[in-house]
């Protein structure tokens, strides 16, 4: 997968197929502290509400019941993020209890129901439960909200709203304000769960498509080490397996007639002489390449722009191997691009080298390179048979095969009709270089 297609690929992962990781150990430690400084917090409000005598509820229980219900609605925040389905319905549940027994701690009770909603909004594994409980909750609150507010109308004093001067009855605002108050508790509570939800699963779409991205680029690194180690291995199967060849064929007609024709020997000695002085030459040419960056490398890549002018070398080192080579070149020249040029010289150059290598009483050796309308074609053909059937995994079969493949091209290879071998490749050509028919 490339790198582009990680990054715009949409996601269709629906909200309640993703179950967001249960907190961490670290995260479970703050709950333990956070929950016990809610609960030591809320004994405190208890302690100033007593003080104070604000028992809004109306007469208050006895002092261990207020402590009871105190601690009953703020200690199950210790589970808020490990339980959070179970903590919401305990502190709903405490919350409504302590309020019909008119407990006079409300400051820390409420934020504990408020970070109870948020907590199943935020963390709920089940996202349909924490919906369906959430709601569940917010209506059952407004539900208890509406008994208190009818089970105190008959408690209103007929002066409590002596100093009222509002267009609305007095009654009616008071009910009004509280319920948009509640409402907008509650509504926040669910809102910010929610967000606190969203927020964990666009974090964790993130890391994901990261973690695809890291793959795909050591996957690209991988490619791009095994493309470059076929490489090395092409070219020096391509210069060393041919100049290796030659050489052998000369050493082994110098030590024939090394006693009977000392001329002919030197003659010999000279060609393999030349051919390993050749040979160095390109291998440390190809190293350099090798060594160099991308963009050197394209620029020096070897044998250089003008390779298949330099088939007429590799047929003259066919000659002094003892065959009866022949160069032909047919249509007008273009200028072939580079990379060309070089494909269809190495399989001129893998060509020769089966020959002398494989061919058993090969004595004619015909390269022929023409220039077609929107191809150049490179043929070379042999009278001799092949000593083993061609290896079709073979380092220069594979080659071959590979060059004539990255620009789109034919290759046939196998024994002519009239005896002997043929290698015959098609390299089409850019619209630029070839020419109407």
């Amino acid at each position: 997968m490339h790198r582009d297609e990680i990054l715009t690929r949409v996601n269709t992962v629906k909200d309640d197929d993703w179950r967001r990781p249960g907190p961490t150990p670290e995260q479970r430690r703050l709950d333990v502290y956070a929950g016990l400084a809610t609960v030591a917090l809320a004994l405190v409000s208890l302690t100033l509400a007593r003080s104070t005598g604000t028992f809004l509820l109306g007469p208050p229980p006895s002092v261990p019941e207020q402590v009871f219900w105190s601690v009953a609605v703020t200690l199950p925040m210790i589970w808020r993020r490990r339980f959070p389905a179970a903590t919401t319905l305990v502190v709903s549940v405490a919350f409504v209890a302590a309020q019909a027994r008119s407990a006079p701690e409300t400051q820390l009770s409420q934020w504990a129901l408020f970070a109870a909603i948020y907590s199943l909004g935020a963390w709920g594994p089940d996202r349909r439960l924490a919906r369906r409980l959430r709601i569940g909750v917010i209506v059952t609150m407004f539900v208890w909200l509406g008994v208190a507010y009818a089970l105190s109308l008959d408690d209103i004093p007929p002066d409590a709203f002596a100093d009222a001067v509002g267009p609305v009855p007095p009654v009616l605002a008071a009910i009004v304000g509280g319920v948009l108050v509640n409402g907008l508790f509650f509504g926040f509570a669910y809102f910010f769960g929610e967000t606190a939800w969203l927020a964990a699963r666009r974090q964790h779409e993130v890391q994901e498509r990261a973690e695809e991205l890291r793959r795909s680029q050591a996957e690209v690194r991988e490619h791009a080490v095994v493309g470059e180690r076929v490489r090395i291995a092409r070219e020096l199967h391509d210069v060393v397996a041919h100049h290796v060849s030659v050489m052998g064929v000369q050493a082994s007609a110098a030590r024939r007639v090394l006693d009977k024709d000392p001329t002919k020997a030197r003659t010999a000695l000279g060609a393999i002489e030349e051919t390993a002085r050749t040979a160095v030459d390109e291998l440390r040419r190809m190293l350099g390449v090798l060594r160099a960056r991308d963009d050197e490398a394209d620029r020096a890549d070897q044998p250089g722009p003008a390779a298949i002018d330099r088939v007429t070398a590799v047929v003259d080192r066919a000659r002094e191997a003892g065959l009866r080579a022949t160069l032909g070149v047919y249509g007008d020249r273009v200028p072939l691009p580079e990379s060309v040029s070089q494909s269809a010289y190495r399989v001129v150059q893998e060509a020769v080298t089966n020959t002398i290598k494989h061919a058993a009483g090969a004595t004619a050796l015909d390269v022929r390179v023409r220039y077609l309308a929107h191809e150049v074609e490179v043929d070379v053909t042999d009278d001799g048979r092949a000593t083993r059937p061609a290896n079709a995994d073979g380092l220069g079969l594979v080659g071959m095969r590979e060059r004539v493949a990255t620009h789109g091209g034919s290759l046939e290879v196998g024994p002519r009709a009239g005896g002997g071998w043929r290698v015959r490749a098609r390299f089409p050509l850019p619209v630029a270089a070839g020419r109407p028919a």
